[in-house]
């Protein structure tokens, strides 16, 4: 069962959420899988969202790369959510730690993926801890760049129909690295 560890309201009747669980599990409009360019869900988040939704995802995901070509840290793809409570996954290439200019690419991930979310008219979404696992990235500069960079979307685009916002994190590691940055970002 997931759990809220921490709240924050960032705008208007726009809420940020730290939960420690499961991100299958959440029920929201849309989950953002942390992905690779090809939409192949073998390991990680990906594998946990592909196997607990079904294979309409990993259809899904072929089909969009062979209509749209791989994607990128700036296009997101997304697909159904096959058997999951959500409606939609966003599928949000991050980067690897090493490749280049990692910061800026992880805050741009983030970016676009809340900017699909309402381009697909969600009103809450839940997204994982991107390019922390298998890409490396170091926990606590991704925890920085991700909550930073959500308060930043919902100064700039006021108009945002986004209301919830979870930030749904599976292991204790990654959880504490979250909570540590959080302090720093909203403290109260």
């Amino acid at each position: 069962m997931n759990k809220m560890v921490a709240e924050v309201l960032l705008a208007e009747n726009k809420t940020l959420q730290l939960v420690q669980g499961d991100i299958t599990q959440e029920v929201v409009d849309a989950i953002v899988n942390a992905a690779n360019s090809q939409l192949q869900h073998g390991g990680g988040v990906a594998a946990a969202i592909a196997h607990r939704g079904g294979p309409q995802i990993q259809k899904e995901s072929d089909r969009w790369i062979r209509n749209h070509g791989p994607i990128k840290h700036t296009t997101p793809a997304y697909t159904t959510a096959g058997k999951l409570k959500a409606r939609y996954i966003i599928h949000a290439v991050g980067p690897v730690w090493g490749s280049g200019n990692e910061e800026k690419r992880l805050g741009v991930t983030v970016t676009y993926a809340l900017q699909l979310a309402d381009e697909l008219e969600m009103k809450s979404l839940a997204l994982p801890a991107i390019s922390t696992g298998i890409f490396g990235f170091p926990r606590e500069l991704a925890a920085k760049i991700t909550l930073t960079s959500i308060n930043n979307y919902f100064v700039t685009y006021t108009s945002s129909e986004l209301a919830l916002i979870r930030l749904t994190l599976f292991d204790q590691p990654t959880l504490e690295a979250f909570q540590f940055v959080w302090k720093d970002i909203f403290p109260g």
